[in-house]
């Protein structure tokens, strides 16, 4: 079956966060996540967010689904003497990223919705989101391995493997493999939106994952392109199979989150990106006023079309009650 409404049905804690029409259970708290023990390194380019080892991960979302986030994405930040070109350390098992999944839906099960990051840049040496060949991101074998990437979270337990890469088809083949493999219950997040975008930066520095020659102008779309490509690409991975669409980053594009809610019927997400986010907090150094900030951008996107709001201002703002 290429579509299963379902999936974002199956437990309480995705219908919560899925059709809930409150900005606190919309919300999405990303991690990055660091082999080792008592690991809990702030990140420097974003203030309030660190790298953390799956021990101190644990006790920190346990807090979080305390005050009621139960939502959270990983992403994974490979050591450079386990990355290659083809980012075989993002379908390894014994991999800490993969690790933290099982870890998790051990701890808390139904309780936790686990998004988890399906891409190639953080565990390739050259830190390109597909496998080079010819000098070139080949499309269809990059297309492979994100299908071994999806099927290895799909096994440790992820809720919705997330395919931030942008290439062509990727949705079908990883929906495909799901049903071949009896991963009827795991959903799709289709970055189906994503534009080559300058406020990537802190990210990449937290993951790990910039690239070492070009950009990804091939791949992601064109800061300068219209709704109508936004639209097609939307509506192609909602055709493919995926059961969450997102637009990224998120406060450039509001217009065109509000275009592209207006076009599918799944549910859309957003993500406040990381650029945003430090933007936010180094803007003020008046904590009222920063809060308030984060009040009015959540606001943002819920009106303009966003389900999901994934964002770093997440445990925050669920924690000190700034929106409801």
């Amino acid at each position: 079956m290429r579509v299963r409404p379902r999936i974002n049905r199956w437990t309480e804690a995705r219908r919560n966060l899925v059709f809930s029409s409150s900005i606190s259970k919309s919300l999405v708290q990303p991690h990055f996540v660091v082999s080792g023990k008592d690991i809990d390194e702030p990140i420097s380019g974003m203030p309030g967010i660190q790298r953390q080892s799956i021990d101190v991960l644990l006790k920190t979302i346990a807090e979080d689904i305390k005050h009621g986030l139960s939502a959270h994405m990983l992403f994974t930040v490979v050591e450079p003497e386990h990355k290659d070109s083809v980012a075989s350390a993002a379908s390894d098992m014994d991999m800490h990223g993969i690790i933290a999944v099982r870890e998790l839906k051990k701890h808390f099960g139904e309780q936790i919705v686990l998004f988890t990051d399906v891409c190639l840049c953080t565990a390739t040496d050259h830190g390109h989101c597909g496998v080079i060949v010819d000098h070139q991101i080949d499309n269809d074998v990059t297309v492979q391995r994100l299908v071994e990437i999806a099927i290895a979270h799909a096994e440790a337990g992820s809720d919705y493997v997330s395919v931030s890469d942008m290439m062509d088809g990727r949705v079908t083949a990883i929906r495909e493999a799901l049903e071949s493999k009896g991963h009827t219950s795991t959903g799709i997040l289709s970055y189906a939106v994503k534009y080559a975008s300058s406020f990537y930066g802190p990210f990449r520095d937290a993951a790990s994952s910039s690239p070492i020659f070009g950009d990804r102008g091939s791949h992601q779309m064109d800061v300068r392109s219209g709704y109508s490509e936004a639209i097609l690409e939307a509506l192609n991975d909602e055709k493919e199979g995926a059961d969450v669409i997102m637009v990224k980053p998120g406060l450039p594009y509001l217009d065109v989150l509000r275009q592209v809610a207006d076009a599918v019927s799944r549910p859309v997400a957003v993500y406040n990106v990381s650029g945003e986010y430090s933007m936010v907090m180094n803007s003020n150094p008046d904590d009222h006023q920063r809060k308030a900030m984060i009040r009015e951008v959540l606001h943002a996107f819920k009106r303009a079309g966003a389900d999901i709001i994934v964002s770093y201002h997440a445990r925050e703002a669920i924690r000190e009650g700034l929106i409801e």
